[in-house]
């Protein structure tokens, strides 16, 4: 972080220093991590989530799985359920899923990832002939069984009830045999400095994971999730091919896309609610 970082040159500091010393590396960072913050201070992991439950209570923070995460509006605070996410613009999600479908073509191998947008291009394959899915996804699986063009591969490992889908060590060694022409990756922020990332440290790690056997990572997500950053980065901007989204996407991070080298397709929202 350069000349912003902090350095504490093995001095011990006191509850509120080190509290505002917190809150400093919050602004810098957007989140940070107990183990991270544990080894900085040379305190106990518990002591840093006193700390962190205290900045929460002040409205500061918000903690989240190993960590926590800066509290403002370009924060999710909590994650939420797949029902949830399901109500949130599901017409502009099969805009862009009917996009990403027109990418798919016989012959193709691809990862779905889980989530409510990629169930949305799910669904958009019933009528796709020789595709390949691998997919961590329950929804995305139930999606496809009707899909007889499709062959259905599975990753296996520990169910994830908030998201529907699998997790772990088995899922991941499951992708390493395996070379896939595209990965769709739905997304719970994305932020041209912090690259995109998700609330589950487990679905990040799997994520990358997708990343590293597919030949191109096309993001699909909606505007809503621009100018965000959840707490487990997946990858960075420059890594990503293709994003599909809509015209709400910001203009600056527009740029900074197109900037990078990323493709940008945008639908037209015309069919979008008019609500989340």
């Amino acid at each position: 972080m350069g000349s912003t970082d902090i350095s504490l040159d093995k001095r011990v500091v006191g509850t509120s220093e080190r509290r505002e010393l917190i809150i400093q590396r919050l602004r810098q960072q957007g989140s940070v991590q107990v183990n991270d913050l544990s080894a900085l201070f040379n305190v106990s992991t518990v002591t840093i989530r006193n700390d962190l439950a205290f900045l929460e209570k002040q409205g500061i923070a918000v903690r989240a799985y190993g960590g926590a995460l800066i509290c403002d509006s370009n924060t999710p605070a909590v994650e939420p359920s797949v029902k949830d996410k399901s109500s949130l613009n599901p017409a502009l999600k099969r805009e862009i899923a009917q996009e990403a479908a027109k990418l798919i073509a016989p012959g193709h191998r691809i990862i779905l990832d889980s989530g409510t947008t990629t169930y949305e291009v799910a669904r958009m394959l019933r009528q796709h002939q020789d595709v390949i899915v691998m997919t961590s996804g329950i929804n995305i699986g139930n999606a496809l069984l009707e899909a007889e063009g499709v062959e259905l591969l599975m990753t296996g490992g520990h169910l994830r009830r908030q998201s529907l889908s699998f997790y772990g060590d088995q899922a991941e060694q499951s992708l390493q045999n395996y070379h896939f022409d595209m990965l769709f990756l739905g997304v719970d922020a994305i932020d041209a400095e912090r690259g995109v990332s998700t609330h589950n440290e487990d679905e990040a790690r799997l994520n990358r994971r997708m990343c590293e056997v597919a030949e191109r990572i096309i993001v699909v997500t909606d505007s809503s999730k621009f100018n965000r950053s959840s707490l487990h980065k997946i990858i960075d901007i420059p890594r990503i091919h293709t994003i599909i989204t809509d015209r709400g996407v910001p203009a600056e991070s527009l740029q900074e896309l197109q900037k990078a080298g990323v493709e940008v397709i945008l639908v037209t929202g015309s069919s979008a609610d008019a609500g989340r």
